[in-house]
């Protein structure tokens, strides 16, 4: 067969992504506080950006959440009304296409400075400042609690490097990672320096730092020279025992001990009060705050849908740079080049709300029990069902619903909370699986604690109810309440 070169033309259907379709599939799934730090980004970036501040009463608001709720209820085939538009801002939609007259359309914008009344407050002012400790950035760390204490301690010029090593080498939890032998080679020091300066440690506060294992955590506590624990059944149990009172065998411990169950129960209160982690108060995450992005308030017998605009800075085309438009042609090009990135921004941000707005509206339409009445009252839903009824793909729901989160009169709750997978009923209509998760949350809160439910008394309690579910389904929905089992449930005293 010969082999032979030749040119053929071919015209075929591609979908090509524009960047400004990805800058708005970005902006869709980015959260609250990663939208404002990338808007403050673009701030600094584009010169033809800037955040708009109240500069009178008659000054056009920028983008707002009432004008983006009525572009949603607006027929999208009905041009909004136009409104004069303000001599200190311009919307998105009001940038010139290409082609336009920028020397007529820089003309016609007018830049007003801010007024005296919206400057900013100087150090001059009567109102007093805040305390030197409302300026802490961080809490204290527990390494440098610690060293804190050893420097004012007799520890040495050597024996602080080694129990700043020690220090170093302790889990979150406050035990020590590392033998001594394994310290002290690493160190070069002996290993009874090491275990010297590890039972000093330990002594430091918090109590029982630096400890190998949960026994000598707790006998470190139990022997504190401050308030030691003269039990010497508590000491037995400690020593001996841990086992038997993990599993709750306490008449194991009272036949080993000779000592009545009773006993052994008032000793089990001591060793309770101890705390098995010492670094738990050092070991606390910063909390993190959700803002949410919508509120649905209740008005009358209605809902109403409301973006959150607080924190989010408001965007408009800046009016300094209308000098910048002159003949030169690369400065038309870069002005030119900023100005559609400033109008892709704000349009994408608006399309975000509003999209927000729709799907929002669209759960409320389908969870209505549920703001009405609580959890227990949540409907199956799936994505498939809202991309439906608001016209969209699933793919756009999906990254509508992550990390965006809604006040509602239940409380706070991601979108992604409302959908759920449906739990049969005999009754013959479903359940959510959070509607179940919330019944066998109250079951087990109200359950005898000496006697609590099992998995299966729990079966037999929903189906009493109507609600047809396995053992293993209650045993995964009470794990991932954080519920023990029945067996460590139990409280005998």
């Amino acid at each position: 067969m010969a082999l032979q070169m030749r040119q053929d033309l071919r015209m075929s259907t591609q979908l090509v992504m524009t960047p400004q379709l990805q800058q708005a599939i970005k902006l869709l799934q980015l959260s609250r506080p990663e939208l404002v730090d990338l808007v403050r980004s673009e701030l600094m970036e584009n010169p033809l950006l800037e955040e708009a501040h109240e500069i009178g009463t008659s000054a056009e608001e920028p983008v707002s959440s009432v004008e983006l709720q009525d572009a949603v209820d607006a027929p999208q085939n009905e041009p909004a009304p136009t409104e004069p538009a303000s001599s200190a801002e311009v919307k998105a939609d009001e940038v010139p296409k290409e082609g336009a007259d920028w020397e007529a359309y820089a003309d016609s914008m007018e830049y007003m400075p801010p007024s005296a009344g919206s400057a900013t407050r100087t150090n001059n002012d009567d109102e007093e400042g805040p305390s030197i400790e409302a300026t802490l950035t961080r809490a204290e760390t527990l390494a440098e609690h610690l060293m804190w204490q050893v420097r004012l301690s007799n520890f040495g010029e050597t024996g602080e490097d080694v129990a700043e090593y020690i220090v170093r080498c302790l889990s979150p939890a406050g035990y020590l990672q590392e033998s001594a032998p394994q310290i002290a080679r690493k160190l070069g020091v002996s290993t009874l320096k090491v275990e010297t300066l590890v039972r000093k440690i330990q002594q430091l506060d918090p109590v029982a730092i630096g400890s190998r294992n949960l026994a000598e955590c707790l006998w470190v506590q139990a022997n504190h020279p401050e308030h030691p624990v003269e039990d010497p059944l508590v000491r037995a149990i400690i020593a001996k025992h841990l086992h038997n009172l993990e599993i709750r065998n306490y008449q194991a411990v009272a036949r080993d001990t000779g000592e009545a169950l009773e006993e052994v129960y008032e000793a089990t209160k001591v060793i309770m009060g101890m705390d098995p982690r010492p670094a738990r108060a050092y070991g606390v995450e910063t909390p993190q705050y959700i803002t949410p992005d919508v509120y649905i308030i209740k008005v009358g017998d209605e809902f109403v849908v409301t973006l959150n605009d607080d924190g989010l800075p408001r965007l408009r085309i800046s009016g300094l740079y209308k000098e910048a438009v002159g003949e030169h042609p690369k400065a038309k090009e870069y002005i030119h080049e900023r100005m559609r990135s400033a109008q892709w921004l704000i349009r994408s941000i608006q399309q975000r709300q509003r999209t927000i707005v729709k799907v929002t509206r669209s759960i409320l339409k389908f969870q209505r029990e549920f703001f009405e009445r609580g959890p227990q009252h949540l409907r199956p839903l799936i994505l498939k069902d809202v991309a439906e009824d608001i016209e969209m793909h699933e793919s756009t729901v999906s990254r509508v619903t992550t990390n965006k989160y809604v006040h509602t009169p239940q409380g706070i709750f991601e979108l992604k909370y409302f959908f759920n997978a449906g739990i049969s009923r005999t009754t013959g209509d479903d359940l959510a699986s959070e509607a179940v998760k919330e019944r066998i949350k109250k079951l087990i809160d109200l359950e005898d604690e000496a006697h609590p439910y099992s998995d299966q008394r729990l079966v037999e309690l929903l189906q009493e109810e109507g609600i047809d579910i396995a053992r293993r389904t209650v045993a995964k929905y009470r794990e991932q309440l954080g519920v023990l089992s029945s067996a460590k449930r139990r409280k005998l005293f």
